[in-house]
């Protein structure tokens, strides 16, 4: 057995693309019409992980909520001092700025995507 993918449902497509594809990095893979929405699936070249996108053709007027059971997505980065200058050259604003944890020995950064998911970036020490 092996992870596939994780699905969430996004209310405006063009800002999920702009932030999984052109921030993150993620390669823009098959889009598929159903009966009542579009799955757009967004490819990690690595370890070809996908996310998954589902933009419904009835949006709730606020968007989606995640309760209290989703936490993060995680993404393993090569340098977040990089990763801080596209922070700002794009427009995003950090949810907890990056910062060294002695436990795992890396430097930890949480952001959120245009729905509110928290997306942590992990860059490991050597």
């Amino acid at each position: 057995m092996r992870f596939l993918h994780a699905m969430i449902r996004v209310k405006d497509e063009e800002k999920a693309v702009r932030f999984y594809q052109d921030f993150l990095g993620l390669k823009k893979g098959e889009r598929i019409r159903l009966e009542d929405c579009y799955l757009q699936y967004f490819v990690d070249e690595n370890t070809n992980t996908q996310i998954e996108l589902t933009i419904n053709d009835e949006i709730p007027q606020n968007g989606y909520s995640n309760g209290n059971a989703f936490g993060h997505f995680a993404f393993e980065c090569d340098n977040l001092d990089e990763i801080d200058k596209k922070v700002a050259q794009m427009g995003y604003k950090w949810e907890i700025e990056p910062f060294y944890m002695d436990e795992t020995n890396s430097r930890i950064a949480f952001i959120l995507d245009p729905d509110n998911n928290s997306i942590e970036l992990i860059e490991r020490k050597k």
